[in-house]
């Protein structure tokens, strides 16, 4: 259980907030490389409650800047994307890839040097562009080169999941409760006669134990199964500080769990496929699309498949869940070792030092980073929705 003090310091995302400062010094993944276009340049993304625009030039630069002009507050969403940056289309303010005023038009004798909105440095890895909203660019750690992102031998797609009405807390700690999924899982599936072909069956077996472990990247988990199937299950780390890294059968995937505000988050899919599962992309295009809202006309989540059992829950505790009235038991003490590396890695920033979990600086160790995952042999359709995921992918 946390005070409401602490359950702020750990929730709150916004600029200034310890949290927020911490998530700032982390890539965070804004939309698909290929939604930029010569055609559509540019996209309005909200993260950690900052209004911005994500912008490609005619070259193939990206940029990532405040949405408003200092000006007279117009959009730069409606203004000219030039090779140098973006221009705003009210009165030609120009501002450059860093958020610095290169131009005013009709005020030349003015000074610009200071005149700056916020400018982020954009990589793309992966099919996906990630943004570093740290105060020191200089300072940043490198994109982490996960495996689903760079591997080569088997093709992707990405899946913008909806918009999920709660804080993003929420949303991970649920990567160290290995234990829901017997019953959020498998036992919703079993009494409500949910189709096999979900998975549910692999979940729903006598779970004997469980155990957590800091690693490098964060939380490992494992869990062993008894029943007619026993089996121990090694399942990737809780990557710190907001990512899922997860097998699905015979899909390799990754979530990246982006707090839009405080009350709203951003989850990013990106699928590894086995090969000959994807229709061929163009060049080195990765596919993607918006998966459906999934909202039943009584306006309630459906909850027939995993992804929809999951945000049920989660937006049902609450658009910042109150941690001071919760009753932990000894299955949370993952959660619990998560919120004490995040409340850690909260310190070492306000006093002026770097994070040290899931922090990626030497080169000769990000050329891929790999992770052994149990997809579940004695399952053949593979858990969870595979099935779903590979409809999807051939629409």
């Amino acid at each position: 259980m946390l005070t409401a003090a602490q359950n702020e310091r750990l929730t709150r995302v916004g600029p200034g907030t310890p949290c927020g400062a911490l998530l700032r010094r982390y890539w965070q993944a804004l939309c698909p490389a290929a939604e930029l276009t010569a055609q559509k340049p540019k996209k309005r993304i909200r993260i950690m409650g900052e209004d911005l625009v994500v912008f490609r030039t005619a070259a193939g630069a990206y940029g990532c800047i405040g949405e408003r002009c200092l000006h007279r507050g117009a959009s730069l969403y409606l203004g000219f994307v030039e090779p140098d940056g973006i221009r705003c289309c009210y009165h030609g303010w120009k501002y450059g890839f860093d958020g610095g005023c290169l131009e005013r038009p009709f005020e030349q004798d003015s000074p610009k040097d200071h005149i700056r909105i916020p400018g982020y440095p954009v990589q793309e890895c992966g099919g996906l562009l990630f943004a570093y909203m740290g105060p020191d660019p200089a300072r940043a750690p490198l994109l982490p080169r996960w495996d689903v992102l760079v591997r080569d031998d088997r093709p992707k797609k990405i899946i913008i999941f909806p918009v999920h009405d709660c804080n993003w807390l929420q949303v991970q700690e649920n990567t160290v409760d290995s234990v829901h999924t017997y019953y959020l899982h498998g036992h919703y599936s079993a009494v409500n006669d949910l189709p096999a072909v979900n998975g549910w069956a692999y979940f729903y077996r006598p779970i004997q134990s469980y155990d957590f472990a800091v690693c490098d990247w964060g939380i490992e988990k494992t869990l062993v199964y008894g029943g007619d199937r026993p089996e121990v299950e090694v399942r990737p780390p809780l990557i710190f500080p907001n990512i899922l890294r997860i097998p699905q059968g015979p899909v390799e995937c990754i979530h990246f769990r982006v707090p839009i505000d405080d009350t709203h988050t951003r989850i990013i899919w990106i699928g590894l496929f086995p090969p000959g599962a994807l229709p061929p992309a163009a060049g080195d295009t990765v596919t993607f699309e918006y998966a459906p809202n999934n909202v039943t006309p009584e306006g309630e989540i459906d909850m027939t498949n995993f992804y929809g059992q999951d945000r049920a829950v989660w937006e049902a505790q609450g658009a910042i869940f109150d941690r001071s009235n919760e009753t932990l038991g000894k299955s949370d003490r993952g959660i619990a070792m998560f919120r004490r590396m995040l409340a850690e890695q909260i310190d070492r920033v306000e006093r002026g030092e770097d994070p040290t979990v899931a922090v990626v600086r030497d080169r000769a160790k990000n050329t891929m980073i790999e992770f052994a995952s149990h997809t579940q042999p004695w399952y053949p359709d593979g858990p969870g929705e595979v099935h779903h995921l590979l409809a999807a992918a051939k629409r």
